[in-house]
Parts: structure tokens; sequence; C-alpha cells
């Protein structure tokens, strides 16, 4: 898995009301989410999020409720995969069973500004900088949940494996 993006830049504790804020949890439709993807983080980041982007972040980024909300926004807004330097645990989990990728690497947060752009190539496990060539080491994607991710998630991977066709008997 490889993804070229240019970065917004977040910091530590980013909760699950930042990326999608509560008052609009009343749909689950991806398009409506996205809308107001990380707005109370940045009100102006629905507007200028594009197709490829990739969220950098701090420490605890997902904190919060354990809403599958949050990813599905992200995902829908375009973001092609997030970067931070933890995850909180049920959003790790929810992000890849909505086949948002994220990858774990200490210190890149601090070495970027918004419209930076990255080289994240999850099957060495690397990240570099575009310009400056500095690289950090992330843990691949074990490939169990790249299946996932390249399914399109948890639902779609489970259904592809194990459910079997409909016969017709008739």
């Amino acid at each position: 898995m490889k993804f070229t993006g240019r970065v917004w830049v977040f910091g530590d504790d980013v909760d699950t009301d930042q990326i999608i804020p509560a008052r609009y949890l009343t749909t689950s439709d991806p398009e409506a989410l996205a809308r107001h993807c990380m707005e109370d983080a940045d009100p102006s980041f629905p507007e200028k999020v594009r197709e490829g982007d990739i969220i950098v972040a701090g420490r605890n980024f997902g904190s919060g409720s354990s809403s599958e909300h949050a990813p599905i926004a992200i995902k829908a807004a375009g973001v092609a995969c997030v970067v931070a330097e933890s995850f909180a645990r049920i959003f790790f989990r929810n992000a890849f069973n909505m086949a948002l990728p994220i990858f774990v690497c200490e210190g890149l947060y601090k070495k970027l500004k918004d419209g930076d752009i990255i080289h994240v190539d999850g099957d060495k496990g690397e990240i570099t900088i575009e310009g400056g060539g500095e690289r950090f080491t992330v843990a691949p994607i074990p490939p169990f949940m790249q299946g996932l991710i390249q399914d399109g998630g948890l639902m779609a991977y489970v259904k592809k494996r194990f459910v079997s066709p409909k016969v017709n008997v008739g």
C-alpha cells in the first residue's frame, strides 16, 4: 500500500467529536459526514481537503466515542490515510473495519506543516518527506488488515470470504 499526498497537520488528542461533531451523527451517509469532517478542529478543512490528502497528527488520535462515523467521515472526505503518533484503540479498530488505512509514526507531525507532501510506503514501512528526503519508519500493515482495506472494510471482507452465494434450487 503506497500513498503520496498533501498533509494536514493536527496535534495531540484529536477526539471523535473533532473528527465528526456529534451534531452530525444523525446520519450515516458518508457524503453528508464528509461535509463536516474535522470542522471543529479546523473549520476550513472540509473545503480545502482533496482526494488523496493525508492527515498527520500527534498522540491519541480518535479518542472519545466508539462511533464508526469518524473513520467514515475521514475516508469520505477523500483522505487516503492517517498517520499519527498513536491512535485510540477503538478508533484503530474502526478505521480498519471501515477500510481507512492508518499508520503509527513517532515524530513525523512535528516536522510537517499543512501542504507538505509525504510518501507513505506501507509495504516497506517507510514514510518520506518530499523535498527533504527525511525518512521515518512505520509498522507495515499486516496482510489480514490489508485484506480488510482492499475489500472495502470488515463487512465486505466477511461477505467476500465467508458468505456463500445463494443456491437456486428451483
